[in-house]
Formats: C-alpha cells, structure tokens, sequence
C-alpha cells in the first residue's frame, strides 16, 4: 500500500511543476494607454458638465491633468483662468471636481503690462506688472488694501514661484467689474493679479481657499517647454 501511494505521488510531480500557460493580459499600462485613459477621463468630464462652447477644451484637458498630478491639494476643486480669450469675455471658471459641476463664471483681469484685451505677455519678476502663467495652490485669506484676498502659491519654478513675493493674490477690484467694458472696450488691469468682479470676489474666493488648484492657461509655447506639471499640446508647436 505504501509503495502504490509513493508511485501515485510521483506521478502527480509534473501537473504541481508544469502548469499549462494561459493568456493572461498584461496588466501593465503603457504610455500610449495612460495617455488615451486622461483623454477619456478629461473628455468625460467636458460632457458631463457641458462645458462646450463655454470653455475652450484644450485649457480644460490641461487643467485637469495637472489637477490629478498635483497631490498636494486639499480640495476637490480646480480653477481655470484661460487667457487666450479676451477681457471682455468670461474666461474664470471654477469647477467642483467631486460633483461635476460648474460654481462659476466670470470676467477677471490680468496684469496691466501683459497687454490690453488680451494677455500676451508673460512674467514671474517682481516689479514687472505682467500676470504669470501655470499651476497654483491657494492658501489663507486676509483683508487687505483691495479688500478680500487670497493667498496664491505658485508651483512652477521660474515660472510662477515668485508669487508670493510679489504679493500676486486674488482680489476684487472695482477696474474688474464688467461696466468697465462698456466705457473702455475693455476690462481694467492690475498690478499682475487676478482680479474679479467686487460682487464675486468673496463667494468666489471662499469656494477656492484653503488648498485648491487654480491654473492660468494660456497658449505658449514656452511655458509648455518649461512647465514640469503642464502637458506639451501637439497643436502648440
């Protein structure tokens, strides 16, 4: 009896050592298909909170990519400052990255010496008057001389690292009020902040404070070639 079971075992050696192959798909993803999947998350995104014709789609799919890359936020919400349009268009979006939705809308300056409807140019130098561009984490609020603030972090070195320093903050401004249109042509400037409506600056700052995500988006191509966190569009060449 136990020389047919010690035969019985031996026989059974190779189904325990050569187990027939099966195909099974490579888990692994490659940069083709991590690419194709943000697509797909970003695209989703703009239909669900119908942002066509609204927001241009390129600023968008920017915007949330970086959103996710950025792992320092606190907050479920991500702000769009797109300044390829011009002042006299809404172009401040803010965006509930958890419900899915859209809270805001707005007009909102850039810096006097980056140009006059449209922002051209660029700059992170302290006395330069220009808005700077990429990826920020805001901070605290305070009061100060332009009323209700916020404390913006720039994230891209040499790009907008200097923000704190050169006091670049959100505030409402009475230059940002969309009546200034109708007597210039255009929205007033600032000093190189974003700058908002007075009637909005509050809501809009209490639903962005605290560790959110704002992005200034503007199609450059230097930025692009600088930014450590922005994606390289192919339509920018």
């Amino acid at each position: 009896m136990h020389k047919l079971f010690l035969i019985f075992s031996l026989l059974a050696l190779p189904c325990l050592f050569f187990q027939p192959e099966t195909n099974i798909p490579d888990s692994k993803e490659t940069p083709e298909t991590k690419e194709q999947n943000k697509t797909d998350i970003c695209q989703e995104l703009y239909e669900e909170m119908e942002l066509d014709s609204i927001v241009d789609s390129d600023a968008f799919r920017q915007a949330v990519a970086g959103y996710y890359k950025i792992k320092e936020r606190k907050r479920d919400v991500l702000t769009l400052i797109d300044f390829s349009k011009p002042s006299t268009e809404k172009r401040l979006y803010v965006f509930d990255m958890k419900k899915k939705k859209m809270l805001f809308c707005s007009v909102v300056s850039h810096g006097r010496n980056s140009g006059g409807n449209y922002a051209t140019s660029f700059s992170n130098e302290n006395g330069s008057y220009k808005s700077s561009l990429g990826f920020y984490l805001t901070e605290n609020t305070y009061q100060g001389k332009n009323g209700y603030s916020l404390v913006l972090n720039g994230l891209e070195e040499g790009i907008n690292d200097n923000a704190k320093r050169r006091a670049i903050v959100m505030h409402g401004a009475a230059y940002s009020n969309p009546s200034t249109i109708r007597c210039s042509g255009r929205l007033g400037r600032s000093l190189g902040c974003p700058a908002v409506p007075q009637a909005l600056s509050r809501p809009i700052i209490d639903a962005i404070k605290g560790g959110s995500v704002l992005y200034i988006y503007a199609k450059k191509p230097e930025y692009f070639a600088q930014s450590h966190i922005a994606e390289r569009p192919s339509n920018i060449l």
